[in-house]
């Protein structure tokens, strides 16, 4: 009996070591930034230099509508224009004369008797 124990044993550590173990699985690759996933750019982007703009005119007015045209053909002069109205203790801001509970408009950077638009009326004033 001890011999049959025995063989038995033996049998199947033969038929264990005889197998083929089984394969560890795959290994993913660690990303490292140095390491090129593409090619090379054979060719740089050529350099585009942006043409230099003029800073945009906020006080010239759009063309009138043919209807507007028609209606409003009497231009505003200078005399017939407002002045905004000065903020105290803030220098370079004014309010509008037109919507004078609306806010402040900031005139910084504009010298006297400029025309500006009001934001809140589209109506030209001018800078005190």
């Amino acid at each position: 009996m001890k011999t049959l124990i025995s063989l038995a044993l033996f049998t199947a550590l033969f038929v264990a070591a005889c197998s083929e173990p089984e394969p560890p699985p795959p290994r993913r690759a660690a990303y490292h930034p140095a390491q090129a996933e593409y090619p090379p750019v054979q060719q740089p982007f050529p350099q585009v230099t942006p043409s230099p703009t003029p800073p945009p005119d906020y006080n010239v007015q759009p063309s009138p509508s043919p209807e507007t045209a028609a209606a409003g053909a009497v231009k505003q002069t200078k005399g017939d224009i407002p002045y905004g109205i000065p903020v105290p203790n803030k220098p370079g801001f004014v309010t509008s004369p037109y919507a004078p509970d609306q806010g402040y408009v900031d005139v910084r950077g504009f010298p006297p008797g400029t025309e500006v638009r009001d934001p809140y009326t589209n109506k030209i004033f001018l800078v005190p």
